[in-house]
């Protein structure tokens, strides 16, 4: 369907609305009266106008008009409707610019925490976490994203929301090398989840993560947080996960690397290893000397 007229009418629409936005706030326009009823008929305008870019596909014009709106909000001192708008505009910008998006999205998160609205706050953050993971690459800003939503989630008593924050943080950690914050992470999330009968199955998980955290750094490390976790989550012995690390373990101090790819194969053979587990076993195997550093 061809929207090129939309397109036209938008930028119309956008100059009709400029015009009276310059006519609010002249002389004649205070003199008699209509000022603040022109702003909201041309923040009405604006959004309109958005829309219709949006039919048409031009991103950033829909952007720039959301975030026309958003700013006549802000004058009209409409807080909601200032950050809906300035949402909206990050939407649009997601498609074509994506630390415009960026920009608006902090603009309403401001918003949002200023009228004590921390969970659509930690939502937003999460949004801005997910452009820095999978637009702008930039792991260490969708770190501080997500820790800031995790707290926000926190404060506001929805820790499971906060849970799958930290997860997220905690992965990205031990992918960047940062062990020590990853195993804080995996311990603190599966002792929350360790005495939750519809949570505890996923306890052995996140202590698998912890060890395999510790077994890069340090081999006793390792020994001593499994036996802690067996203690704290008597389930944990019973795993195929902890069988696995024992095995691990084993195979590492005797400097067995056969024995230790051998032992993941038969996990693997049962219950997939994803790309996060297999990064961190290969990582951990290439400390045995004389080992070629694959999996196979």
């Amino acid at each position: 369907m061809d929207n090129s007229g939309k397109e036209k009418e938008a930028i119309q629409l956008m100059a009709d609305a400029d015009k009276k936005c310059k006519t609010s706030g002249s002389f004649l326009g205070g003199m008699f009266g209509g000022g603040p009823q022109k702003v909201e008929e041309a923040c009405e305008m604006y959004c309109r106008a958005a829309n219709m870019f949006k039919m048409a596909k031009n991103w950033s014009a829909a952007g720039n008009a959301f975030c026309k709106a958003a700013r006549l909000h802000m004058q009209l001192q409409n807080k909601h409707d200032c950050a809906t708008s300035f949402i909206d505009a990050g939407n649009a910008f997601k498609k074509s610019d994506p630390n415009e998006a960026i920009k608006c999205l902090n603009a309403a998160i401001e918003i949002y925490t200023d009228m004590g609205r921390f969970t659509i706050a930690a939502k937003h953050h999460i949004n801005i976490a997910e452009i820095y993971e999978s637009e702008l690459v930039d792991i260490e800003k969708a770190i501080a994203h997500y820790e800031q939503a995790a707290d926000y989630y926190k404060g506001e008593e929805s820790n499971s929301s906060a849970n799958k924050c930290l997860l997220k943080v905690g992965a990205y950690c031990a992918q960047i090398e940062q062990y020590q914050r990853a195993i804080e992470i995996y311990e603190q999330v599966g002792a929350n989840t360790m005495d939750n009968p519809l949570l505890k199955y996923s306890a052995k998980e996140y202590f698998f993560k912890a060890s395999l955290c510790h077994f890069i750094v340090d081999e006793l490390n390792a020994r001593i947080a499994i036996e802690k976790y067996e203690e704290m989550f008597p389930a944990f012995s019973d795993s195929r996960e902890c069988k696995l690390l024992k095995k691990l373990l084993e195979a590492h101090e005797e400097q067995n690397s056969e024995a230790f790819t051998e032992a993941i194969k038969d996990f693997d053979s049962i219950s997939r290893l994803d790309q996060w587990h297999t990064t961190l076993l290969l990582r951990i195997k290439k400390t045995i000397q004389g080992d070629e550093g694959d999996l196979k």
